[in-house]
């Protein structure tokens, strides 16, 4: 456990992150996993400006089709 010089009882962020994930991992089955990813993916979706989301970046599917495409083309030469 990280020591804190203001009380030795306190643990840090880490592990308070370490011992909460584990607790949930115990709690909960890869069927929920699923669902939370899911619907953080959806709303991730709906916060995005168009196919490149609000910084400017590609995004990872559209970087992957780009790439495979400029693949196929150095293929065919």
């Amino acid at each position: 456990m990280a020591q804190n010089n203001q009380n030795d009882q306190k643990m840090s962020r880490e592990e308070a992150g370490r011992k909460g994930g584990e607790a949930t991992a115990k709690n909960h089955d890869r069927e929920f996993y699923q669902e939370i990813g899911e619907k953080g993916g959806e709303a991730r979706s709906r916060n995005q400006s168009g196919s490149s989301g609000n910084d400017g970046k590609m995004s990872r599917e559209e970087a992957g089709r780009k790439g495979g495409e400029a693949r196929a083309r150095q293929r065919d030469n």
